[in-house]
């Protein structure tokens, strides 16, 4: 698990991976203040839900390349063939890609902050939503990967089925800036049952696929 783990984080990091999530959401919380003017009560109302958009597209971001390639190349069937089952490569690709993107998405929020007027207290619930969120959006983005796998234009169709997806996640995470705990826990939970049932869904996904 850990072997593949690795291998997942060397890809995800591989071409400057390790440095798209933190420009995109950078240039996303640059551009932004320019969209809605320099509005500083209106910017510190919606900064913490511009950055979970943010978040969110950097996990879709390198949605291509999760599975299809694995898939293509054969090296599942070749796991599948050494004993792996196929929700537990979805497992370890989605701990791998939660590794790539979330800690470098957490490090632009820190980033970000005084562009999109987010104060201390709101930053430190912006992260701790963000730790607890990214891991269900993960899941979420391997078993979409899995399900769009060998379609023509996968990435697109990807977008259209995560997206309606992982609303609950944003909309909770942005929440929880506002509402305090009540919204944490319904981000936890949401995130739980992703993180739960995202790696078997993948797994079917990919199973099917081979058939």
């Amino acid at each position: 698990m850990i072997a593949l783990i690795i291998r997942e984080l060397r890809i995800a990091w591989s071409g400057g991976g390790l440095l798209l999530p933190v420009a995109f959401f950078l240039l996303v919380a640059t551009l932004f203040p320019f969209a809605i003017g320099p509005d500083a009560a209106l910017l510190a109302r919606i900064g913490g839900g511009v950055a979970w958009a943010a978040a969110l597209l950097a996990a879709l971001l390198p949605i291509e390349r999760l599975v299809a390639p694995d898939v293509d190349s054969g090296v599942v069937d070749q796991l599948v063939v050494r004993g792996w089952s196929d929700s537990g490569i979805a497992l370890a690709k989605t701990i791998g890609h939660w590794l790539g993107f979330a800690p470098a998405v957490m490090v632009a929020a820190g980033l970000s902050a005084a562009l999109l007027g987010i104060d201390g207290a709101t930053l430190l619930m912006l992260e701790a939503g963000l730790l607890i969120g990214t891991p269900g959006l993960a899941a979420l983005s391997v078993a979409t990967a899995a399900l769009v796998a060998g379609l023509r234009g996968g990435g697109a169709v990807a977008g259209l089925v995560m997206l309606p997806l992982a609303l609950p996640v944003v909309i909770f995470g942005a929440g929880a800036l506002e509402s305090g705990v009540g919204a944490m826990k319904l981000l936890a939970a949401t995130s739980l049952l992703l993180c739960a049932g995202g790696p078997i869904v993948a797994g079917a996904a990919m199973r099917i696929g081979r058939s």
